[in-house]
C-alpha cells in the first residue's frame, strides 16, 4: 500500500455549539457494522501526474455525487495512515445537506471466494460531527486534519 496517495476535501461549518465537519462512513461489507475508525474525509486515490487539489475536487464529486463547493480552501497538509497511504486534504467552509448525497459505487467480489461480484456505495452515509465526536469515529490517521482545522479556526 505504501506509495499510494489520496486527496480530499473536509467541509466544515460554524454552529452555536462550535465547528462541525462533514465525514463519510466507508461503504462495503468490511465497515457495515463499524463506527469508530470507519468514517473518513471524502477522498480518493490519484496518480502522480494529477495535482492533489484537482484530485480532491474530483474525488469529492465522485464520492458524494455533488459538485465540490467553492470557497477559500484551507490547506490541512498531509497525514500518513496506518496502511502507509499518504492523504492530503483541504478544508472548505460550506454547508451541505447529507440527504442530497448520491454516492459513487465500487464493485468487489462478495462474499469472498464466491465468484460473485456486488456493487457497494463508496460512502454509505454522510453526517456532520462536532470535532470531539469526529475524533472518536474518523480513521485514526486522519485526526491530524481535525487538529489543524481547529488550530486554523481557533
Amino acid at each position: 500500500m505504501s506509495g499510494k496517495r489520496s486527496a480530499g476535501l473536509l467541509l466544515f461549518r460554524h454552529t452555536d455549539e462550535g465547528i462541525e465537519v462533514l465525514l463519510g462512513h466507508m461503504g462495503g461489507p468490511f465497515f457495515a457494522r463499524r463506527d469508530a475508525g470507519a468514517w473518513s474525509v471524502p477522498k480518493g486515490e490519484y496518480e502522480p501526474d494529477e495535482p492533489a487539489w484537482d484530485a480532491a475536487r474530483r474525488e469529492f464529486q465522485e464520492e458524494l455525487g455533488l459538485a465540490p463547493p467553492d470557497g477559500q480552501a484551507v490547506p490541512l497538509g498531509e497525514v500518513r495512515q496506518a496502511n502507509g497511504k499518504i492523504v492530503t486534504a483541504w478544508a472548505i467552509e460550506a454547508d451541505l445537506d447529507p440527504a442530497t448525497v448520491v454516492p459513487g459505487t465500487f464493485t468487489m467480489e462478495w462474499p469472498p471466494r464466491s465468484g460473485r461480484s456486488q456493487e457497494f456505495p463508496e460512502l454509505d452515509r454522510v453526517e456532520w460531527f462536532d470535532l470531539d465526536r469526529a475524533r472518536a469515529v474518523i480513521v485514526p490517521g486522519q485526526t491530524g486534519f481535525l487538529d489543524r482545522l481547529a488550530e486554523h479556526s481557533g
